[in-house]
């Protein structure tokens, strides 16, 4: 037997490469949000296969999303990894595009030569509360957080009173929470009557680029009509698209206040105080209230052909008398 071990080379030794019992092993898989939109996400999974053993042909990652509500199959994908030898990691990604809403469940199953050779399963939710792409910004409104004090991003000052209407200058405080100058940003700020959601007056006022961690104040002026009270309301939109909201009160009716600590009282809404009026109407009351009559068959005209009809008649019948 020594000679014959001797005289032929490897006859002790293990199996071929080739004929070893090949393994495949996953390791944990993780799980991202790469793509979300209005009404879809696309999920990519990452992962890898441990490879020990002898060569495994024909690998085949078989993914599927499985709505946790109904157990019916979102959609599958299927990534073919050819062969796989020696010792080593193998990695792979796959993806998987969902309706951006509820949960579902993405069970994994790896095959090697039509033999499946291990699994994995794992859960998402919550997805509708992933924001979209298109609807994020690093600017958003300051967060003063627990200062201590109340303190609001959306500040107002009286700056004009007269003729029953004031005019606000509106002050909010913007901050770029990203790591990247930000930008191309519009603010739409509205006074909103806050009994009856009336609009007495907005604007709109472009926002130019901030810098990472700093913070900018952009003011705006608003006129509304005195006495009432109103909530100050900044709209954030980034093309067209809105990424950010805030609120604060203006107290402008000194027999209420509104917010956490409103008092009910009677307010007396008058709804003409909020009418938007035209060049005609301030033209009108600038000339005594009376406009000339031009042409037409209108009610003003039909009232002074009946008052000189009976003029006329009124003067015939002063003649007839003897």
């Amino acid at each position: 037997m020594a000679v014959g071990a001797v005289a032929v080379p490897g006859a002790l030794a293990g199996p071929p490469e080739d004929l070893r019992e090949s393994r495949l092993t996953m390791q944990q898989p993780y799980i991202e949000a790469t793509d979300v939109g209005g009404e879809s996400v696309t999920l990519t999974l990452s992962a890898r296969l441990a490879h020990r053993g002898g060569t495994a042909e024909n690998v085949t990652v078989e993914t599927r999303a499985i709505d946790t509500e109904t157990g019916l199959v979102e959609t599958a994908e299927r990534l073919s990894l050819g062969s796989i030898d020696g010792d080593r990691d193998v990695p792979y990604t796959t993806n998987l595009t969902v309706e951006r809403e509820g949960s579902y469940r993405i069970e994994t199953e790896v095959y090697a030569d039509g033999r499946r050779e291990t699994t994995h399963s794992g859960t998402v939710s919550n997805l509708d509360a992933l924001v979209p792409r298109l609807a994020r910004s690093s600017i958003g409104f300051h967060d003063f957080g627990d200062t201590g004090a109340e303190l609001a991003a959306i500040t107002y000052r009286i700056v004009d009173v007269r003729d029953n209407a004031s005019t606000l200058n509106v002050t909010t405080d913007l901050t770029n929470t990203g790591d990247e100058t930000a930008g191309d940003v519009d603010l739409r700020v509205r006074a909103r009557q806050a009994d009856s959601n009336v609009i007495a007056d907005s604007s709109t006022v472009e926002v130019g680029e901030i810098r990472p961690s700093r913070t900018r104040t952009v003011s705006t002026e608003l006129t509304v009509p005195d006495g009432y009270d109103y909530w100050l309301v900044g709209i954030l939109s980034a093309d067209g698209v809105i990424v950010g909201t805030d609120q604060s009160a203006a107290d402008l009716d000194p027999t209420e206040t509104i917010g956490e600590n409103r008092t009910s009282t009677e307010t007396g809404f008058q709804s003409e105080d909020f009418v938007q009026r035209t060049e005609e109407q301030d033209r009108r009351d600038r000339d005594g209230g009376e406009l000339t009559a031009t042409g037409g068959s209108g009610p003003g005209l039909t009232a002074g052909v009946a008052l000189v009809a009976l003029a006329l008649a009124a003067l015939a019948s002063i003649r007839r008398q003897p």
